[in-house]
C-alpha cells in the first residue's frame, strides 16, 4: 500500500525580504528560509509550498496581497512563464545593487580571505535587446499557460517555436516577442513559424525523436551583420530549399544563411557539418577596432557592447607596459588575448575547443596581430611545468574559465608559473571564490570589479586582480 504524503501547506500574508541565489526571492517562515520566484522584496504574498527540507522551503506565489514600492512592470508578455529574465519586475538600479551584494557576500562567505572593498558594479548601457545570439526550439508539444487552460480555448495546432519551459525538456513556450535580441530576430522566428504552419511542415517531437524542423539560431552583430542557422532533423531537399529560399527572399538583410541536418538525440551542432545556403559562411563583429569572425559554432560573448567594457577592466587590471609575456587561459576565440596584445610583448592563448583555436588564429590574421600564439588542449594537460619551461614564465596570467572554475592541477601550474599578476574573470563568483582561496597563500586580492553582462537576470561577471606575495613555492 502506497504511503500517503502529507499535503504541503499554503503560507499566507508573508513578506518577501530579500533576493537569493539563482534570481529567487526569499522570505522567512517559522525560522526557515522560504524561496520563491517572480517576487521582489516588499511584496506581500501567499505561497504554496512545493518542497520542504530540513533547513529551507521552496514554493510558488499564488496570490499577491500588496506589491512592493520598488516593483516595476515587466516589458515582456512571457515574463514569469518562459523562465528567463526573472528580474524584469525589479528596477535596474536594484538589480545592480543585488548583483554587487551577491559578489561581495559570495567571496566573503566562500573565500574567507582578506578582500578590498568591491568596486561599484559596471551596468550595461543596453538593458533590452542586448544579446547577439538566441536559439529557439521547434516543438509539437505546446506549453499551455494557466490562463490558456482556464480559458478553455482550443488551439488549431500544438506546433510552436520558442523556449523550453524550465524543468520540462519536451515542453516549449510559443514566443511572440522576446526583448533580448534585436526585433529582426522576432520577425524571422515568427515568419518561419507562419511559413511552416501554412506549408504543413512537421515540428520536432522531443520524446519520439521525429519531425522535420528542429532548432533555429539567430546571431547579430553591432555592425549590422546577421546569421540564421536552421537545423533540420532529416533531409527533405524540396521542403528545405523552399523554406530557406523564403527566408532569403523575405529577409535580404540576412548576411549568412546556413543549415544543419542533425539526426542525433541532442540538439548540439558542435559535431555537425554546417552547410551554406546563401551569403557568407560567417559574420563579423567589431570591438574597439578589432574585427572578429563568428561562425555557426563560434563562441563569442553574447553581449558585444558590454564585452568591450569587460575587456577594458581586464586590460586595466593587467596594466601592461609592453614588455610582458601574458598567458591567456581559456582563451576561446582569442578575444581577450587580441584585446591586450597591443600592450604586451607576447600573448599565449590556451583553449580546450579546437574550433575556437582555429577561430583565434583567423582573428589574429584578420587584425594583423603577430605577437600572439594559440594552442588547443585540456588546460590541465597543456599548462604544465614543461610548458612553462619551454615558453617562459609569464609576467601576467589572465584566466576566464567556465562556470565550474579551474581544475586543481591548473591552479597548481599557475602557482608554479608564479606570475606577478593574475587577472581572474568569472561568470560564477562561487567557484571564483574557491579558486582564489586556494591561491591566497601566495597571492593577495587587490581589486574586485563586478560587470553586468545580462540585465534582468541574476547572472553577474566578476573580475579579480591578484598580486604576488613573496616568497612563492618555486622561489
Amino acid at each position: 500500500m502506497a504511503r500517503k504524503h502529507k499535503p504541503l501547506p499554503l503560507i499566507t500574508n508573508i513578506t518577501i525580504t530579500d533576493v537569493a541565489a539563482e534570481g529567487k526571492a526569499i522570505a522567512k517562515f517559522d525560522g526557515m528560509a522560504l524561496f520563491t520566484a517572480y517576487a521582489v522584496p516588499g511584496d506581500v504574498v501567499d505561497v504554496q509550498i512545493t518542497k520542504k527540507k530540513s533547513r529551507f522551503l521552496e514554493g510558488r506565489v499564488v496570490r499577491f496581497h500588496s506589491y512592493s514600492p520598488v516593483r516595476t512592470a515587466p516589458a515582456c508578455e512571457h515574463f514569469g512563464i518562459c523562465g528567463g529574465c526573472k528580474w524584469q519586475n525589479l528596477p535596474y538600479e536594484e538589480q545592480l545593487r543585488y548583483k554587487e551584494k551577491q559578489v561581495a557576500d559570495t567571496l566573503q562567505r566562500l573565500g574567507k580571505i582578506a578582500l578590498p572593498p568591491v568596486m561599484p558594479i559596471l551596468g550595461s548601457e543596453k538593458r533590452l535587446f542586448y544579446r547577439n545570439k538566441l536559439e529557439y526550439t521547434f516543438s509539437n508539444k505546446r506549453w499551455m499557460t494557466c490562463e490558456e487552460i482556464a480559458s478553455g480555448k482550443q488551439f488549431d495546432t500544438m506546433n510552436v517555436v520558442g523556449f523550453h519551459i524550465p524543468g520540462m525538456f519536451d515542453k516549449v513556450l510559443d514566443i511572440q516577442r522576446c526583448w533580448l535580441q534585436e526585433d529582426i530576430s522576432n520577425h524571422i522566428r515568427n515568419a518561419v513559424r507562419r511559413y511552416a504552419l501554412e506549408h504543413q511542415l512537421t515540428f520536432f517531437d522531443l520524446r519520439q525523436q521525429a519531425g522535420f524542423l528542429r532548432t533555429l539560431m539567430i546571431r547579430t552583430t553591432s555592425i549590422g551583420e546577421l546569421m540564421v542557422v536552421t537545423v533540420f532533423f532529416y533531409e527533405d531537399k524540396p521542403a528545405r530549399e523552399a523554406l530557406l529560399g523564403f527566408l532569403a527572399e523575405t529577409f535580404p538583410e540576412i548576411t549568412s544563411l546556413l543549415y544543419v541536418i542533425n539526426q542525433k538525440c541532442n540538439d548540439t551542432i558542435a559535431d555537425q557539418e554546417i552547410h551554406r545556403f546563401h551569403g557568407t559562411e560567417a559574420i563579423y563583429e567589431e570591438i574597439e577596432g578589432l574585427r572578429f569572425k563568428i561562425g555557426a559554432k563560434s563562441f563569442f560573448q553574447t553581449n558585444s557592447e558590454q564585452a568591450c567594457e569587460l575587456y577594458k577592466v581586464v586590460r586595466t587590471f593587467a596594466d601592461l607596459s609592453g614588455n610582458e609575456l601574458v598567458y591567456d587561459l581559456y582563451t576561446g576565440a582569442g578575444s581577450i588575448a587580441l584585446f591586450v596584445a597591443r600592450q604586451a610583448r607576447e600573448v599565449i592563448g590556451i583553449e580546450y575547443v579546437p574550433e575556437a583555436i582555429a577561430d583565434a588564429h583567423i582573428n589574429a590574421q584578420l587584425n594583423g596581430v603577430t605577437n600572439v600564439s594559440f594552442l588547443a588542449g585540456d588546460m590541465k594537460d597543456v599548462l604544465t611545468e614543461a610548458f612553462i619551461a619551454a615558453h617562459g614564465r609569464p609576467d601576467v596570467i589572465i584566466t576566464d574559465p567556465p562556470r565550474a572554475g579551474m581544475h586543481a592541477d591548473v591552479i597548481k601550474a599557475i602557482l608554479f608559473a608564479a606570475p606577478q599578476k593574475i587577472v581572474y574573470v568569472s561568470c560564477n563568483p562561487a567557484t571564483q571564490a574557491r579558486d582564489v582561496a586556494l591561491m591566497d597563500e601566495f597571492y593577495t586580492v587587490k581589486r574586485v570589479q563586478p560587470v553586468d553582462m545580462f540585465p534582468h537576470t541574476h547572472h553577474v561577471e566578476n573580475v579579480i586582480l591578484l598580486e604576488r606575495r613573496t616568497p612563492m613555492i618555486n622561489d
